[in-house]
């Protein structure tokens, strides 16, 4: 499973430039709303120094490791869910992902235009989260008038649930408050997966701060934390344009960097850790002279479960999981030493995976 999330913002608070730098993807970054039009794709390679370690254990033929995919979308204004600018059209691109990245600006530089004249990050916060709720509000309206019709004639216990879900949500979105924030049964928490709403997605928010700032913490920030902790919302502080400047270097020198400046990590690096949190995710790995390669899974996923995550065939035909941990192969040296000490197991469909567990699945054809 690749890992994917949407970046929004208002147009010039640095997304594409952010996006430029985290996929090495030269995009169009100009200094005037809507230079994005069409939605930009790109994916990058999750780091984990575990799998480089792997690597030179087995020297296998392929190297593969996770993947982020990113999609950037044109920035949005208000009023974008009732066509303004580029409307919302561009919003159904980010439907599909596991997670929204909302860039904020939290910089002043009288050369980058701001659509409303000057910086605040807690209206452009607002600007942005209304447009999501309305665009969700729609899908809602557009459903309910549909489904009470029906529901009402069939009485349909299924078609009732899903009206008086659909209330609730309403009510919700009306009143501005984002749907991940609504409590769900887990019969709900199914029925709303095939609406894709934006607003249930987690949401982490990027302060984009100026080069100068990069080490500390300046006002916009703080108020951006502030104001997000009523939903517990994780912020990342980072700046575009030095992770632009830093996705241009050798790999060697980025340390080097990175140090000069006073941050011990990149913020791509600051993202990908968040969003493994958030969105409670963990990598297992299969091993071998043909492949080393890290699978992402989520957290409370068996071992049956985590075979699928490779072939659908091997979750059908599953029969055993040969498990060591990354750890003890590393105490060990090798597989033949980890098997004498003891440390490598079989498991069965129901073993939970843990972060670094390397499996062997066993299955039948």
């Amino acid at each position: 499973m690749s890992l994917t999330a949407g970046i929004v913002g208002l147009p010039n608070v640095g997304k594409s430039t952010l996006f430029n730098a985290i996929t090495k993807k030269h995009i169009l970054a100009e200094n005037y709303p809507f230079a994005t039009i069409e939605p930009n794709i790109g994916v990058v390679v999750v780091p984990d120094e575990r799998i480089d370690k792997l690597n030179e254990i087995y020297h296998p033929d392929r190297l593969i490791h996770t993947t982020y995919e990113f999609t950037d979308i044109a920035g949005l204004v208000k009023g974008a869910s009732l066509g303004e600018g580029l409307g919302n059209k561009f919003l159904s691109h980010i439907r599909e992902t596991d997670a929204i990245c909302e860039v904020v600006r939290c910089f002043n530089d009288g050369k980058i235009i701001h659509v409303d004249g000057e910086v605040d990050p807690i209206r452009d916060i607002e600007t942005i989260n209304l447009e999501l709720a309305i665009a969700d509000l729609d899908i809602v309206n557009n459903r309910l008038e549909k489904i009470r019709k029906k529901a009402k004639t069939t009485k349909d216990k299924n078609d009732l649930l899903e009206v008086e879900l659909l209330e609730r949500a309403k009510t919700a979105l009306e009143k501005n408050i984002p749907l991940r924030l609504v409590n769900y049964t887990k019969e709900e928490k199914e029925l709303l997966k095939s609406y894709s709403f934006l607003t249930i997605k987690p949401i982490i928010y990027l302060a984009n701060v100026s080069e100068n700032e990069i080490s500390e913490e300046n006002n916009f920030v703080l108020k951006v934390k502030e104001y997000v902790s009523r939903e517990n919302a994780p912020v990342v502080t980072l700046c575009a344009k030095v992770e632009e400047e830093l996705s241009e270097l050798p790999e060697e020198e980025q340390h080097d960097f990175l140090e000069c400046l006073g941050i011990e990590a990149s913020g791509l690096d600051k993202l990908i850790k968040v969003t493994y949190d958030l969105l409670g995710l963990a990598t297992y790995f299969t091993v071998g002279k043909d492949e080393v390669r890290a699978w992402t899974f989520k957290k409370g996923m068996n071992a049956k479960k985590c075979a699928g995550i490779i072939h659908t065939d091997f979750e059908k035909g599953f029969i055993k999981a040969e498990v060591m941990s990354y750890e003890d192969l590393i105490k060990y040296g090798n597989e033949t030493k980890v098997k004498e000490a003891g440390k490598s197991r079989l498991e069965g469909k129901d073993y939970l995976v843990k972060d670094g567990d390397i499996c062997y699945f066993r299955f039948n054809n």
